[in-house]
């Protein structure tokens, strides 16, 4: 019995791998974790970019077509900066009061920008990358002047 009480208490040399086992074992989520985060931070920060910027480009547009264009130009371009899918973002224009025209002077513009994130090393088989994303919504508020479209 001596024998074997002296085996479980000797720790001669096992420091080293307890450090190396335990800090493997806290490092490998702790990092999964940090990229996760950065993978949802950039692109919260895509949503949020597109939905200002876009409500903002309409408001000050001097017509209904320039808005349009200015607006899907800026559009493609922070879906590019912020490395979204394009496939995956969707953008709904609303103006408040309701029945005016959508822009118009004295309108409300409100951007509603949507989009959802992929866990990452999730494998897209049996839709696991579909079901293990984090829906993003955004929406901004740009006030019409009263005297668009007048020249």
């Amino acid at each position: 019995m001596r024998h074997w009480s002296r085996w479980v208490t000797n720790d001669d040399g096992s420091a080293a791998m307890e450090f190396i086992t335990v800090g493997v074992i806290f490092l490998v989520p702790l990092v999964y974790l940090v990229i996760t985060l950065g993978a949802i931070q950039e692109h919260l920060l895509g949503v949020e970019a597109a939905a200002r910027h876009t409500a903002r480009v309409i408001g000050q547009a001097d017509d209904a077509a320039t808005a349009a264009a200015n607006s899907d130009a800026l559009l493609a371009n922070v879906i590019d900066e912020y490395g979204m899918d394009g496939g995956n973002v969707e953008v709904s224009v609303t103006c408040t009061p309701a029945g005016v025209e959508c822009p118009s002077a004295g309108a409300t513009v409100l951007v509603t920008v949507s989009t959802f994130v992929s866990l990452p090393f999730v494998p897209p088989i049996f839709g696991l990358d579909t079901a293990a994303s984090i829906p993003l919504r955004a929406v901004a508020a740009q006030k019409v002047s009263r005297l668009w479209g007048t020249g």
